[in-house]
């Protein structure tokens, strides 16, 4: 059995809100909901799957302001982010009257996660690795036996985080890229936040902004 996995995109940012499943407990995680909860619900009943947990690679708010009202929903907790995160969850409010996502409050997670953490779902255990720099509490989740990770905000198909938000750091996110991801391996296929999903050798190979002529 393996881990199965499904992408909603939600969000008038179109943000890549994904569905984590272990075939054999048909348990799931979903990872970054942030918002459009009507369609994520929709997608775990058509999955067949029960919701264990929410996973949160960062605090911006397209990519957690769902996570309270479906965790309290599913009677399930919320593992992640890292605790340097806590600087955006408190703004969660103030984020999402600015960009008219109506009302969210602020939170903290059940759990925070640090760097060499590990987090269960059903029969796999991901590894999580703290990748600052887009924020500075941003993590990634990986699965060592589907070579499969989940890179929120961090890397793209032919680009890189954006550094400009508060907090941010540039040569923070470099040094995360090629330090934490690239050793997992090339063949190591990932859903960023946005867009389309590559593979770590595509993007070492082709990203100008980390790619081999970088």
């Amino acid at each position: 059995m393996t881990l199965k996995l499904a992408i909603v995109p939600v969000t008038p940012f179109e943000q890549n809100c994904s569905i984590l499943f272990c075939e054999k407990t048909r348990e799931a995680a979903v990872v970054d909901p942030g918002g459009d909860l009507d369609k994520i619900e929709d997608a775990l009943r058509q999955l067949n799957v029960k919701l264990s947990k929410v996973l949160l690679t960062h605090g911006h708010l397209d990519h957690c302001a769902g996570a309270v009202d479906l965790a309290k929903k599913w009677n399930v907790q919320i593992e992640g982010p890292h605790r340097d995160e806590k600087f955006w969850l408190d703004q969660l409010p103030e984020q999402t009257v600015r960009f008219g996502f109506g009302e969210a409050r602020a939170f903290e997670p059940d759990r925070w996660l640090d760097d060499g953490d590990t987090v269960t779902l059903g029969e796999h255990t991901l590894n999580v690795l703290h990748c600052p720099g887009h924020t500075p509490g941003h993590v990634v989740f990986f699965d060592k036996a589907t070579r499969l990770a989940l890179v929120g905000d961090v890397l793209f198909a032919g680009s890189i985080g954006r550094t400009d938000f508060p907090r941010g750091n540039h040569a923070d996110l470099i040094n995360a890229i090629k330090t934490k991801l690239w050793p997992l391996g090339d063949d190591v296929a990932f859903v960023p936040g946005h867009g389309p999903m590559s593979s770590f050798g595509r993007e070492r190979q082709t990203n100008p902004y980390v790619g081999n002529e970088a």
